[in-house]
């Protein structure tokens, strides 16, 4: 388990965070495709959309898949945010998050504009949770996800 764990978070840190990963074509309609491979795994993170976004990530172990996240994100508050300064505050609260070798919650980060928090309960077995960005003690973006394990 704690190999399928380390390898999530070095895709989704190569991926989005680290921008090494580079997009390919969309395995969907409109999809944007990110993907990452390290041994016997594999990761694709597809999503839809921009300021508004829904997406997936599966995990292939092997050929099969393993485990997966569903999330879905939006700005709240446009006056207060736009996509671009949200995209920049999470991209720096996940490379703090991932430096801590995992990707779930119970996880804050102060920012210029104030604070992005990350809420989760479970285990990379079975898991929800919560990512906000407040801009002055005030919600201007919210991104729900929930996720685990794929048994055959």
């Amino acid at each position: 388990m704690r190999a399928l764990e380390q390898f999530i978070v070095d895709a989704k840190a190569a991926c989005y965070v680290g921008g090494k990963a580079a997009e390919t074509q969309g395995s969907r309609l409109a999809a944007h495709d990110l993907r990452y491979e390290c041994g016997p795994f594999r990761y694709l993170d597809s999503y839809f959309g921009g300021t508004d976004f829904i997406g997936q990530e599966v995990v292939w172990k092997d050929g099969s898949p393993v485990w997966a996240l569903n999330y879905y994100g939006r700005i709240i508050d446009p006056d207060r945010l736009d996509a671009e300064k949200a995209g920049s505050i999470i991209k720096q609260a996940l490379i703090a998050l991932y430096q801590q070798n995992r990707f779930l919650g119970g996880f804050s980060f102060q920012h210029a504009l104030g604070e992005y928090i990350d809420e989760s309960i479970g285990d990379v077995a079975s898991f929800q949770g919560v990512e906000r960005i407040l801009v002055n003690d005030r919600l201007a973006y919210r991104l729900d996800y929930h996720g685990g394990l794929i048994e055959p």
